[in-house]
């Protein structure tokens, strides 16, 4: 049976004979879910994660889809031997991990003979590990992708099913990038557990010598370098934007956060990095880069609402670090109202 065609009879019936265990979070995990629902799969249990508080949910949850279709839910810190002895008890014929946060231990899966499957937003070998969405953007990639790829206990190692290109554009952020991957790696399941259910489906060997690993994004990632390119900050502030942690720089001591911008210009060092080229009537500013510049238009000074540059860039000037407050001890405020300079760290 090819992946395009219509699901045979002998397809359905392999696909409803083959009980799946599914460790699942984050918009990926619903979509994924839901897909293997539609296709009539027996999921024996969910095993997914508590929303921390520290984090801005925007997705939807796999637990509460789970929950309307009369799925156990399981929501462990971890997976130890009670949670393994747990799943082998269910004699899970396949099992999927589908963006679930934790690696699975090579004891749990082992138990499921028809293999263990996750689903990754990056064309493997390329960005294996965590964050692929936010690194791609970071390092100005022109293609994204989902692969969906057999679990050994390295992480994102091992062999192809298949995998699904996606472009990235230049108004790509990390949330529109990650919305263009959901649905095709919802498709690669669609198309893919059949097969898999069936014992039919392809495997290709990755090329790990080809590929790259990169490790987990942490909020301090997201300082910015006014002395980079402009692309560079470019990619930085759209890669972490809403509703990631964001990039960031500091005026007078104050850390301000950069939710949009675009480039200005790419060549040209009109201004020292970081210094303010110009201010819009729009409320945008132009801040320039190491090399070339950038527009800024969404910033934030922390323990503030968001504004625009120009009003933020107003209460420095007036003394002011957030509007309606005074600050008489300022010297470096001070001296850029009276030069009429304000530059960035």
């Amino acid at each position: 049976m090819d992946a395009d065609e219509p699901i045979s009879r002998s397809a359905i019936e392999a696909v409803r004979g083959a009980r799946c265990v599914l460790f699942a979070y984050h918009e990926m995990g619903r979509a994924c879910l839901d897909a293997l629902i539609a296709l009539g799969a027996p999921i024996a249990a969910l095993y997914t994660h508590r929303d921390a508080s520290d984090e801005e949910i925007w997705w939807r949850s796999c637990a509460e889809l789970a929950r309307d279709h009369a799925i156990p839910v399981h929501l462990p810190d971890k997976i130890g031997t009670d949670e393994i002895a747990q799943i082998a008890a269910l004699r899970p014929a396949i099992i999927y991990s589908f963006y679930y946060r934790n690696m699975l231990p090579i004891e749990l899966i082992a138990l499921a003979p028809l293999g263990a499957y996750n689903l990754h937003g990056s064309l493997l070998p390329k960005y294996r590990g965590r964050a692929p969405v936010n690194w791609m953007l970071v390092n100005g990639e022109r293609e994204a992708g989902a692969t969906l790829h057999h679990m050994v206990e390295r992480a994102d190692a091992g062999d192809i099913v298949a995998q699904r290109a996606v472009e990235i554009t230049e108004d790509d952020t990390a949330l529109t990038l990650y919305r263009k991957i959901v649905p095709i790696g919802a498709e690669l399941i669609r198309r893919y557990h059949p097969l898999i259910a069936s014992g039919e489906a392809p495997r290709r060997a990755q090329d790990l010598a080809q590929g790259s690993y990169f490790g987990r994004r942490r909020p301090e990632d997201g300082r910015i370098d006014w002395g980079w390119p402009a692309r560079r900050i470019f990619n930085l502030v759209r890669a972490v934007t809403h509703p990631y942690p964001g990039a960031f720089g500091f005026l007078n001591g104050r850390k301000v956060y950069v939710w949009a911008a675009k480039i200005a210009s790419e060549t040209g060092t009109r201004r020292a990095a970081g210094e303010v080229v110009a201010e819009q009537i729009d409320g945008t500013i132009e801040v320039a880069a190491g090399e070339g510049s950038v527009i800024l238009s969404r910033v934030q000074i922390e323990g503030c609402a968001e504004t625009s540059p120009r009003e933020m860039l107003q209460t420095f000037r007036l003394g002011s670090l957030t509007p309606g407050s005074v600050s008489s001890d300022n010297d470096t405020v001070a001296r850029a109202a009276a030069t009429r300079t304000i530059r960035f760290d």
